[in-house]
């Protein structure tokens, strides 16, 4: 039995060997990607979020035969989709709002994996549990409303869909229910630093390259999109802010500044690796909103301009990621 235990410093020195030789872009850690990799799993952690809802949809197979033989077309080349509700506002709230809840989970949370699960530091945890309950309630109150109004939205469908009209189409309520679900999955993250495997040392190292490997791109993955959302960001209000007294105004909202301040914050909790140059840059940020106001820029020129200046001193010190 071959237990492998990585030794901390030699792990260290595989994750950073291995972002060296792939040219990883791990911008965002200062003395190097291996000495953030070993403490990850304590300041992170993994979660997935699994949403689902009833489409409303059905394909019909009796009226898609008749289009194509009415059009001498070859069978199957033409479908007719129901929608079994026609417009719907109850049941168009709750696919709606699906979109809107995974904006939430996205925009707290970091990419991990392509299966769906995302980082989540432990400084955010409170804070992104807290928005994830109020809209997994707010999920379930609209689920409850369409619900409410499905036995009714049946009768009107079959006025509006005439012969394509089947009421064995139409789930019960009970079954329906079952098809609207929110799920938190909360999972403790792997430490690369240990790596246990019962098999042959030969593959246990090779596996462990891997393992290691991947562990590092993930993690350089991850910390590069909050810096890619803070480019998004500053140039959002670089461009909002370029213009004169003599010129056009540029119209913007309050949210510009609030969503500067809001990235300030990302850069802090989400900097799961003690990265001081992204430390230095939340600073940098806060000193160039410090006392600034929506209203403030609009009527100040002096104000506006030394703003902008100072969001484009931070876009330039932004690492190169082929933004």
């Amino acid at each position: 039995m071959n237990v492998m235990n990585g030794n901390k410093s030699d792990m260290e020195a595989n994750i950073a060997a291995v972002a060296k030789e792939k040219n990883m872009p791990i911008v965002n850690i200062d003395a190097a990607p291996e000495a953030a990799a070993p403490t990850i799993s304590s300041s992170s952690m993994l979660v997935e979020l699994s949403v689902s809802h009833w489409t409303g949809r059905k394909l019909d197979r009796r009226a898609s035969k008749e289009v194509t033989t009415q059009n001498h077309a070859t069978s199957g080349v033409a479908n007719v989709n129901k929608k079994l509700l026609g417009d719907c506002a109850e049941l168009s709230a709750v696919q709606k709002f699906v979109g809107n809840s995974r904006n939430v989970h996205y925009g707290m949370t970091m990419p991990w994996s392509d299966t769906g699960l995302r980082l989540l530091p432990t400084a955010q945890y409170f804070k992104y549990n807290e928005a994830m309950t109020a809209v997994q309630d707010e999920f379930n109150r609209l689920v409850d409303n369409f619900l409410d109004a499905y036995d009714w939205e049946i009768t009107q469908a079959q006025a509006k869909l005439g012969d394509l009209f089947h009421r064995d189409d139409y789930p019960t309520i009970e079954a329906l229910r079952q098809k609207f679900k929110f799920r938190l999955t909360y999972i403790p993250l792997p430490d690369a630093g240990d790596f246990r495997i019962d098999i042959a040392n030969e593959a246990a190292d090779e596996i462990k390259e891997h393992y290691v490997s991947y562990y590092s791109t993930q993690l350089s993955n991850a910390m590069n999109d909050v810096w890619y959302r803070t480019h998004d960001v500053l140039k959002r209000m670089s461009e909002r802010l370029d213009y004169g007294d003599n010129e056009k105004k540029k119209v913007f909202r309050d949210s510009l500044v609030e969503n500067v301040s809001e990235m300030v914050e990302l850069l802090r909790v989400c900097n799961v690796t003690g990265s001081t140059q992204m430390t230095a840059m939340a600073d940098k940020l806060d000193d160039a909103l410090n006392g600034v106001t929506p209203d403030a820029l609009r009527e100040d020129e002096y104000l506006r301009t030394e703003t902008k200046r100072a969001v484009d001193e931070a876009i330039a010190q932004l690492p190169s990621l082929d933004i």
